[in-house]
């Protein structure tokens, strides 16, 4: 089997154009698809259970006779937990105890503690941190059952001290996912409803009689989860609209071309738009590596969605040095970015743009996604650029604390006091001067 994968050189005129066309991705949204989430949160909204009810029946060919009946109790998460064979058990429970660690370690290292400060004159300023009371985690079905997800979104959740986690996790045709159940468990959620799609956004963001509106949604979808989760921040918090997988391999040519090419698989094999590029500026080892590929790819089960990934949004780069690949690298911002060659950590140092880096030749992608502990909630579609993997500080808030003496009061009094009336603000310099005159 040969794919076509693009082959692109730094050195060409055309390269940038050439990238560019390699990473556009068109995330507008369907209209069809936002008029439906639309439609769909607001009958969810001015019916509640009713509306989900009905919605959930009708798209996961479902018979249930109310929402409380689409509710699995901890004892049936737990009798998932204990029925799983001991090697996936314990590796679960080993995974769920890493990114617990990880997480636990960062809301020391993160100002989760807040802090306060004493000036000369007495006056008190300072910051308070408290976790969100309630915590919705949407767990993707049907097509595809992420136990793994459950904990990257539910520890950081339990870690940041929120009250109470609910899950909501579709069951096409009533089918569960008893790893998926497992992982609730071992996270301490506290409630799970076998409810999806936009229907389920609906009843998070706004609360029904039985389900309780949360203070954030968090965890991935399809068009019409993203799209009802656009529609409902500024009612409640969200996490991110998460863009397709994607993986950026930067190598010296001195890692087995078997594992970079596994690599690149790693993610073309979550869906047709996922992305895979390696950069390197080797031609040689480059060669070698589609030769792994065209080898290695009639053995993967999902072959016809990683060839498909490659062909339409992978690319294979030949760079002058490692200095420039860190530079499209920084311009890419990817998902994912392994740095694959000996002394990794001199070339992360060049690193400014990425949801997570992996160092060095033995650090699989993949290993980030179940069990290194740090999460794997990452921003996509260069958002790295500007956001952070989803963490112990997404399940906080932060309140200024300002407590002013008698002798702040006047110091300060007068500044604000002028500064107002320089806004043609009379009330507020008022309230100021009150407290010195």
């Amino acid at each position: 089997m040969m794919i076509a994968i693009r082959k692109l050189d730094s050195a060409a005129p055309s390269f940038k154009a050439q990238l560019d066309a390699v990473l556009a991705f068109e995330a507008s949204e369907d209209e069809a698809i936002d008029r439906a989430a639309a439609g769909i949160l607001a009958d969810v909204k001015a019916r509640g259970d009713a509306a989900v009810l009905d919605y959930t029946n009708r798209f996961d060919k479902l018979d249930a006779a109310s929402v409380a009946g689409l509710e699995i109790g901890k004892q049936e998460l737990q009798a998932a937990l204990s029925g799983l064979a001991p090697a996936r058990r314990d590796a679960l429970q080993t995974a769920a105890d890493r990114v617990r660690a990880y997480h636990e370690r960062q809301k020391r290292e993160c100002g989760s503690d807040g802090f306060t400060y004493t000036e000369a004159d007495g006056t008190v300023l300072g910051q308070k941190v408290t976790p969100l009371d309630r915590v919705g985690i949407y767990v993707p079905g049907g097509k595809a059952a992420y136990p793994s997800s459950v904990l990257m979104n539910a520890i950081p959740a339990k870690v940041a001290g929120v009250q109470e986690i609910i899950m909501v996790v579709p069951t096409p045709a009533g089918v569960k996912n008893e790893l998926v159940l497992a992982a609730a468990a071992i996270a301490g959620v506290d409630r799970v409803f076998t409810i999806g799609g936009a229907q389920a956004v609906g009843a998070l963001a706004h609360g029904t009689a039985t389900i309780p509106q949360v203070d954030k949604i968090v965890g991935p979808g399809n068009a019409y989860v993203a799209a009802a989760k656009r529609r409902v921040f500024g009612i409640v918090g969200i996490d991110m609209i998460a863009g397709p997988s994607e993986i950026l391999v930067i190598c010296d040519g001195s890692t087995d071309p078997d594992w970079v090419a596994m690599d690149l698989f790693s993610q073309a094999e979550h869906d047709e738009l996922a992305q895979s590029i390696l950069l390197c500026p080797d031609a040689g080892y480059i060669a070698r590596v589609e030769e792994s590929i065209n080898r290695q790819l009639p053995g993967m089960p999902r072959k016809e969605v990683i060839q498909t990934s490659l062909v339409n949004r992978g690319a294979l780069v030949k760079v002058r040095d490692m200095e420039e690949a860190c530079d499209i690298a920084n311009a890419i911002a990817a998902e994912h970015l392994e740095i694959s060659a000996d002394n990794p950590q001199r070339w992360a140092d060049r690193i400014r743009h990425a949801g997570a880096i992996f160092l060095g030749r033995f650090t699989s992608e993949s290993l980030g996604d179940y069990c290194a502990g740090p999460n794997h909630v990452l921003p996509t579609s260069r958002t790295a650029r500007f956001s952070s993997p989803l963490g112990v500080y997404d399940f906080q808030k932060r309140s200024s604390l300002i407590h002013v003496s008698e002798a702040g009061a006047r110091t300060l009094g007068r500044i604000a006091a002028e500064l107002a009336y320089g806004e043609g603000l009379q009330a507020h310099a008022g309230s100021a001067e009150y407290r010195f005159k």
